[in-house]
């Protein structure tokens, strides 16, 4: 540790009230040197300040491991942005020597950056060998994906290709049969299984062709790596839209202190109970989840949704359905019938990506946009949009009446001119 806090002084500090590093430019020059989780930010940026206690507590809980946390002010040193390709803020990135730095992309809470960046600290897949690991790993409440069986053969090979590709979203390990058995029972190996929400689910089609296998176990993992009725964000709605499947949104409403009416809990878990009854039939083609934001799921289905709100989206055409009747006249049965009408494709079907779609989309999210700049600072707002209209209008105003003043001009001169010749 000597050697690492003598290169440090040069060009880093932490901060005054956290473990967080300062860092600057020269940070380029050991970049390779261990593993870092990198927070790249702007001083006037409203998400990078809502970030920064989280940061600080991710910096608190990783200081006692091999992973330093550190922070970038990209106004000051360009270089930094420009290096790693930063074009939004803030940007997090773990680095992890001279492998290329994998960016986060999911939900900005403690929780989720700690996971991420012990995913990506170890290796693709972590053997389980001992008991009180593997009972750790079960109540530490998150998914992970087990291989069980002897590390040759074409699914240790594809299952390690998958870690490797899933390893910023998903834990990986590899269980001893002993283990396995112990734990498990008696099972058919190699086999892959996934371990959620106190269950374990196996993937089923390890005995196809190996073309087949590798996109059908990518497939699996891809699916299987959330919950079965998560809480879905701006922040991680795009991961859900590459599981090719119909995701399922509860939209109701949430306050800052994370609270939801009585009613809208009521139907939220009217809504959870159709997956957790009926998993096996819908859970291959639906993801089930619930929308805190209203604002998301209004830019869905470009229109104003009433709360609470059931909001069906296809993942692969971007084609939206509503169900007939409201929201306080659903059932579960009611809402049993509207899934299997949108797998008969019985279903009326709304937006997509037509480019009509898209014009009318960027239209309601820019209208929307201004809106609550206005309901939220009008004065801020007419500033920011009043000073360019009127610096236009003003020079629109100069260029038609230097036209204007060019004509008089021309007929003045025509008219003396007239004159003298008579």
């Amino acid at each position: 540790m000597a050697p690492y806090m003598f290169i440090f002084l040069g060009f880093l500090s932490y901060a005054s009230t956290s473990r967080v590093l300062e860092l600057s430019d020269r940070f380029l020059d050991v970049r390779k040197d261990g593993h870092w989780l990198v927070m790249f930010y702007a001083p006037w940026c409203a998400h990078c300040k809502r970030l920064e206690p989280v940061w600080a507590h991710v910096a608190q809980a990783l200081y006692n491991s091999n992973i330093r946390v550190g922070k970038v002010d990209c106004t000051r040193y360009t270089t930094m942005s420009t290096t790693f390709g930063v074009s939004g803020f803030p940007t997090i990135m773990f680095l992890k020597g001279d492998v290329k730095e994998f960016t986060f992309q999911g939900d900005r809470t403690k929780d989720e950056i700690i996971n991420f960046a012990l995913r990506l600290s170890g290796p693709p897949v972590q053997q389980v060998t001992r008991q009180e690991s593997f009972d750790m790993l079960k109540s530490s409440n998150n998914i992970f994906f087990s291989y069980v069986g002897p590390y040759e053969g074409p699914l240790w090979e594809l299952y390690y290709d998958v870690a490797v590709r899933f390893q910023p979203f998903s834990f990986f390990y590899s269980l001893s049969p002993t283990l396995a058995k112990k734990h498990i029972g008696d099972m058919k190996t190699p086999t892959v299984l996934v371990y959620k929400e106190d269950s374990l689910y196996f993937f089923e089609d390890n005995e196809i062709d190996q073309q087949k296998l590798n996109s059908s176990l990518t497939h699996w993992v891809n699916t299987e790596r959330f919950g079965t009725f998560v809480k879905i964000t701006r922040g991680n709605i795009h991961q859900f839209m590459q599981t090719s499947k119909y995701l399922v949104l509860a939209v109701v409403f949430e306050n800052k202190l994370e609270e939801v009416p009585e009613d809208m809990i009521m139907f939220r878990d009217m809504i959870k109970s159709v997956i957790v009854n009926h998993r096996d039939k819908f859970h291959r083609h639906f993801q089930f989840g619930w929308v805190a934001s209203p604002d998301l799921a209004n830019s869905i289905a470009m229109t104003e949704l009433p709360l609470p709100y059931l909001l069906v989206v296809n993942s692969t055409t971007n084609h939206h359905h509503f169900p007939d009747d409201e929201a306080h006249h659903l059932t579960p049965d009611a809402v049993h019938m509207f899934l299997d009408s949108i797998l008969n494709q019985s279903a009326p079907s709304y937006g997509g990506n037509s480019i009509p779609v898209r014009l009318y989309r960027t239209y309601f999210e820019a209208r929307t946009s201004l809106s609550e700049m206005w309901r939220g600072n009008p004065v801020l707002t007419a500033v920011l949009f009043g000073l360019p209209l009127g610096f236009l209008s003003l020079i629109c105003y100069s260029i038609c009446c230097a036209d204007i003043l060019d004509a008089d001009d021309e007929e003045d001169e025509a008219d003396y001119s007239h004159e003298k010749k008579d």
